[in-house]
Formats: C-alpha cells, sequence, structure tokens
C-alpha cells in the first residue's frame, strides 16, 4: 500500500506511511526465513526412501522431534521440487569381497565379462568373453550389436551344452548379471554366482588381463565392417590363446597343456589313493 501511494501521489515514504498509518519500521521490515535445517532434512528423507512422499516425510520429521508445522514443510517440499516424479536408484546388495584364488580344478570357477567396440560405418557392437579361472582357457567369446539378460543366458547354455557347466560364475554388478533373468537361470543350473565389489575390477582380474590381450590383439588391430568378421577373426585368436600363446602364469604353458597336465596329476593322485586303500 505505502509503494503504491508512493508511486501515485509522487510523495515521501515518510508521508506515505503517515497516511496510511503505519511505521516506517514495519515498511521497510523484511521477514527472512531461514529453511536451511529443514531442506537439509528432506533432502536427507527423498535419499534414504525415495518412494515416500510429503506426508511421510513430514511424520518421520515429527518423530524424530523436529516441532516444524505442516505448512513450513509442504512449502519447503514444493520449493524443492519434491512433489514431481522421479525414479528411485536402484541400490545394490552388499557385495562381500572375495580374494581371487585360482581354483585347483578345471570348471571350478567361470570369470565373464563384456567389452564393446564400434564396426567402421559407427555401430556399436559387443562382446562376452568366458574363461576358466584354472588355467585362463578362453571358453568362449560371443559377438552381438546387442545383449540383453535373456540372450546372455542362450548363449551360456549352449557354451556349457559344449563345454560343460562350471560351479559358479564370477561377474561384475552390470544389468545383464544382476537382472532377474540371469539370477534365475543360475538358480535353475544351481551354479553359484559371485559378484565383485562396485568400483574393484581386479576382484575379476583374470578375464581383465584376457580383455587387454583381446583389445590389444584383436579389437584395437582392425577394422571391421560387420560382426561377423569380428566373430572370426576371435574364434581364430582363441584358438591361438589356448593352444599355442604361452602364459607366465602358467609356468610358459598354454592354457591347453596346463588342463591336460592338471588332468594327468589328478589321474595319478586317484591311482596312489586307490592303492593305498586297496593295501
Amino acid at each position: 500500500m505505502v509503494a503504491y501511494v508512493v508511486t501515485t501521489h509522487q510523495i515521501s515514504i515518510s508521508r506515505a506511511c503517515r497516511t496510511v498509518s503505519l511505521s516506517k519500521s514495519m515498511y521497510y521490515y523484511n521477514k527472512v526465513k531461514d529453511d536451511t535445517e529443514t531442506i537439509s532434512k528432506l533432502q536427507e528423507l527423498a535419499e534414504a526412501y525415495p518412494t515416500e512422499g510429503q506426508d511421510l516425510y513430514y511424520g518421520r520429521i515429527r518423530q524424530q522431534g523436529y516441532k516444524w508445522n505442516y505448512k513450513r514443510v509442504r512449502r519447503v517440499y514444493l520449493l524443492m521440487g519434491l512433489n514431481r516424479r522421479r525414479k528411485a536408484r536402484k541400490r545394490l546388495p552388499e557385495r562381500v569381497k572375495e580374494p581371487l584364488v585360482q581354483p585347483d580344478r578345471f570348471k571350478e570357477s567361470w570369470s565373464v565379462d563384456f567389452m564393446s567396440d564400434v564396426l567402421v560405418n559407427g555401430r556399436k557392437f559387443r562382446t562376452l568373453n568366458v574363461i576358466d579361472d584354472y588355467n585362463r582357457e578362453a571358453i568362449a567369446i560371443e559377438v552381438a550389436h546387442s545383449m540383453p539378460a535373456v540372450q546372455v543366458t542362450r548363449l551360456l547354455d549352449r557354451i556349457i551344452k559344449e563345454k560343460g557347466k562350471p560351479k559358479r560364475i564370477r561377474v561384475d554388478n552390470g544389468p545383464e548379471f544382476i537382472s532377474k533373468e540371469f539370477r534365475e537361470w543360475c538358480l535353475n543350473k544351481n551354479i553359484l554366482i559371485q559378484f565383485i565389489q562396485p568400483g574393484r575390477p581386479m576382484q575379476n582380474g583374470y578375464i581383465e588381463r584376457f580383455n587387454r590381450s583381446f583389445r590389444e590383439s584383436i579389437l584395437d588391430a582392425y577394422l571391421f565392417e560387420d560382426i561377423m568378421q569380428v566373430q572370426i577373426l576371435a574364434e581364430e585368436w582363441v584358438w591361438d590363446y589356448n593352444h599355442k600363446r604361452p602364459h607366465e602364469a602358467l609356468g610358459g604353458k598354454t592354457p591347453n597343456q596346463y588342463r591336460e597336465e592338471g588332468y594327468i596329476n589328478i589321474s595319478s593322485t586317484l591311482r596312489v589313493d586307490k592303492i593305498s586303500m586297496d593295501k
């Protein structure tokens, strides 16, 4: 009102205040609301309980002993935009750190991981890499433009039919591996899933080292026009990797040699044990 009188009649603020019977101190007073604590509390509740809304937040605030009234909480809630629909971020269950230990037998543990690259036309493709942790043998490299969880399980079914089934599979926390389809497939196959901790790729160190070799030898070394070229070169490289390429970690042996010697050692041990039992 004072501002209107000053602007319309071109008089001083003091005279305008006298005219409308308002003290000058009331005219210059600006009410400042400090909502810092309310904003902090609502932000905390929104992160902890993303699927709840204003009424539940208000109930929790009152239970925690804060005396803010409903209108204040609602005003800040709307100011923060918490009334707008938001997608709740899915949280991973806690992953237990497990040491990367080499199994003592073939098909005890497989490591599985994805890699990505592009064709010359810019179209992306992915590779699903599977190795045996016992002797670092490349079980398979499958190439496709996209690999949802359903396709991953189909590919693994085919690999298992050809190579046999592992007792457990070590994977990261990618969407294909944490999906319902993959978890149910492993449950039905009686295969244990061993998840690494998020942000700890070296807990899957065997296949990380394998991926590096594959990228340097194939993905970074060639230009591909289609995924069939990638698949053919990958299969040729896998055969050489398993049968011709010596590994320092295997004492200079190829994965195939290491596996065959392992079978011989196991057979010898079983024969010795049988003779001892017969005596």
